[in-house]
Parts: structure tokens; C-alpha cells; sequence
């Protein structure tokens, strides 16, 4: 049995972090009921990469498996009541409205609880639920030019580089995701509810713990060098190095082994604590005019084979096809009713006797709205009704 089997989850949550979020506890085996306008949420109207997709786009796809689809018109008292009702038998209640919207619609922490006082409701935002930056717009991009990485990489005087993947909203979905486990754990001892509030803005800053604290803590300055380096508090030689054919992830090297390996005396000389951080410019440019001479695959052996830290930088298509993804099963591919055979990242984690899988793909709008009204005791006629007021869809 799966280890969420029984536990109901309202996703009202568009975009990516909630979706995200409610999409990991259905992989647990929650039934996860997506509450979307009849429209269609946000998402299915934006296709990353202009992957359209036959019905559902990819974006939408990746982020809403194992979900059943009530589309419902929440500015309608009727379809107002239909998710008040839903509420009334469910756990975890998931929304990322912009602040003082939950409130208009009446599906603010107060009004689910008045319904049901032991639900777990959660509450995520860019910024907070309230202060000088409550009304900002919460975009990943945003949030990761606000909380201070974006100076921890490149070179001094290059524009701050943006990470090539959606890291504040991913941080933040599994954020949320914790949160949701550990409320349901405290209610499962004490009978008790309670509001789960995540932001991004202390999402991305709490992921930064070790950084931020080399900062607080240690005093120490975030200053970028003048050759390659990816991280300003990582002693060098520490970042990605153009190869004669490619690059090469090059991470916590000892000088002296390379200068051995280079053949460099110089290189040799210098002592990877002390003059990896007082010397990183010299130890960087040495290090690279060097690695230019040879293939990467030279390297990843040579290097690897004197017990050096190097890897691959891979593309997607790499990522595929590289032996330890398909070992691992890092991806998961399955029959979708409108896009076909589709294949997506599977699991962050597995369990050796209740481990996450995929039940269904992620719905078409509406795809489960009269299955979900039934189950809440609503006639054939009763739903007809609805659906002719544009109630649900």
C-alpha cells in the first residue's frame, strides 16, 4: 500500500512550486484532486520551450501526474460550496495564490477550517505573507537575483549568471513537500491541524545554509577572481575548463598532484589550503592553459585514475543515455491517454516498501469533475446543472 493511501490532497496551486509539491505526495499515493478554473490553469496555457505537446503540453505534464482534474468556476457560489464540501473530507488543502486572494475567493486558512479543523493547509508565496515585498511578483528568476547566489559564480566583472533550471521554485516545492509530511505526522500524534507557510525568498536562503553562514559566521567576503571558478568559497582549482574538444568538471584538485601529472614545477608548488583560496587566479590559469592540450576523455582518465575529482559536462541528450541514470532508473516512462508513450524524471527518493510510482499522467481540465462530484454524492442530474451554469467544467 502505498504510503500516502487514503490521505487526500486539494491542489489549488498553479505554475510550478505547488504543483511540484502536490505532485510528489501523489507519487506517495495520495489522491491528489487539482482544483483548476474551467479555463485551465495557468500552466497549460504555457508551454516551456514551445513543447505544446498533443493536448498537454510538457510543462503541465511534468507537474501533474498523479492528480485528478475539478475544474470549477470558485467566483460562483456553487462552485465555491463544491470545494468547501471537498475540503470538509480532505487532509491537505495547497495553494500559491498572490497574497489576499484566497481571502476574496473564501479559501483562506479560517474559511477550510471552519469545514474542517484538522486540515493541514499550506500557504506558499514568493515573499512572505506579509512585509515591505509582500506584493512583488514571486518568479524563480527573481529569487535567485535576490537571495545572493548569482555573485558566488563566474569571474569578477561578468554579469551574475542565472542557474539554468528553475531552482527557487524547485527548492520551494520541496519545501512545501517536508512541510506537508512533517503537519500530517504531528496530526497523526496529536489529532491536531495547522497552517504550513513556505515562501521562496527563505526557501532559496535556508538551501544557501552553508554559504550564507561562511558569510555570517566566518566573516568571510563573497569575491569573485579574474579566471574560472565556480564557487568564491571553494579554494581552487574549482570549476568547468574548456578541453581540446569539450569541457571538464574539475572540483577540489591538489595542485600538486596536477603539476606532477601536467608536468609543471610551478604548479606543484603551491599548497592546496593555503594558496588555493590567496592564489586562485594563478593556480586557475595554469590549470586551464594546461587542459586545452588534451581530449576530455583523456582527462576523465588520466586525472580520474590519480584519484582526481573530474566528471562530465553532459547535455540532456548525455543525461539520457549515461550509465548510472539508466542503472538508477532516474526517469520513468509511461502510456499517457493523450500524449502517447511519455518519458519525465521519475522519483527524488524511493522506499524499499512503500515507494512512489505513477498511477496516472496528469489529467486533461476537468477530466475527473463529474467522478469527483459523485463521489461527493452529487446526482447525474445535479452535475448536468453545474455544468450547463459554467459552474464546472
Amino acid at each position: 500500500m502505498p504510503v500516502l493511501d487514503g490521505y487526500r490532497v486539494l491542489d489549488l496551486s498553479l505554475a510550478m512550486a505547488g504543483p511540484l509539491a502536490a505532485m510528489r505526495l501523489g507519487d506517495l499515493g495520495a489522491d491528489v484532486v487539482k482544483i483548476e478554473p474551467v479555463t485551465g490553469e495557468w500552466q497549460r496555457h504555457t508551454a516551456a520551450g514551445q513543447a505544446a505537446g498533443n493536448e498537454i503540453n510538457a510543462s503541465f505534464l511534468a507537474l501533474n501526474r498523479n492528480k485528478r482534474s475539478l475544474a470549477v468556476d470558485l467566483k460562483q457560489d456553487s462552485g465555491r460550496e463544491l470545494v468547501l464540501k471537498l475540503a470538509a473530507e480532505s487532509d491537505v488543502f495547497l495553494q500559491n495564490y498572490r497574497p489576499g486572494v484566497a481571502a476574496r475567493l473564501g479559501m483562506d486558512y479560517e474559511s477550510i477550517r471552519a469545514v474542517r479543523p484538522d486540515i493541514v493547509y499550506v500557504s506558499i508565496s514568493g515573499y512572505g505573507e506579509s512585509g515591505p515585498y509582500v506584493d512583488r511578483p514571486g518568479q524563480d528568476l527573481l529569487l535567485q537575483g535576490l537571495t545572493g547566489a548569482l555573485h558566488s559564480t563566474g569571474r569578477a566583472g561578468d554579469p551574475p549568471q542565472a542557474g539554468p533550471y528553475f531552482v527557487a521554485d524547485a527548492v520551494t516545492a520541496y519545501s512545501a513537500f517536508e512541510g506537508v509530511l512533517a503537519a500530517l505526522l504531528h496530526r497523526e500524534r496529536t489529532g491536531e491541524g495547522q497552517r504550513v507557510t513556505v515562501n521562496m525568498l527563505d526557501a532559496m536562503i535556508a538551501m544557501q545554509m552553508q554559504e550564507l553562514s561562511v558569510r555570517t559566521v566566518g566573516g568571510v567576503r563573497q569575491d569573485r577572481g579574474h579566471e574560472i571558478h565556480a564557487h568564491s568559497y571553494i579554494r581552487a582549482p574549482y570549476g568547468i575548463f574548456p578541453t581540446r574538444d569539450g569541457h571538464l568538471a574539475l572540483a577540489f584538485a591538489d595542485p600538486a598532484v596536477l603539476g606532477e601529472e601536467f608536468g609543471d614545477p610551478g604548479l606543484a608548488k603551491w599548497d592546496a589550503e593555503r594558496d588555493g583560496f590567496r592564489h586562485r587566479d594563478e593556480i586557475a590559469r595554469a590549470v586551464a592553459a594546461h587542459l586545452l592540450r588534451d581530449t576530455t576523455e583523456s582527462w576523465l582518465r588520466r586525472l580520474g585514475g590519480r584519484g582526481v575529482w573530474v566528471g562530465p559536462v553532459n547535455s540532456y541528450d548525455d543525461v539520457l543515455t549515461d550509465p548510472q541514470v539508466l542503472h538508477n532508473g532516474s526517469f520513468v516512462s509511461y502510456d499517457h491517454p493523450t500524449e502517447g508513450r511519455v518519458t519525465t524524471p521519475g522519483f527524488a527518493f524511493t522506499m524499499e516498501r512503500t515507494p512512489p510510482s505513477v498511477q496516472r499522467g496528469a489529467p486533461t481540465c476537468g477530466q475527473h469533475t463529474a467522478e469527483i462530484l459523485g463521489e461527493l454524492g452529487l446526482d447525474r442530474a445535479e452535475v448536468d446543472r453545474l455544468l450547463r451554469d459554467g459552474a464546472v467544467a
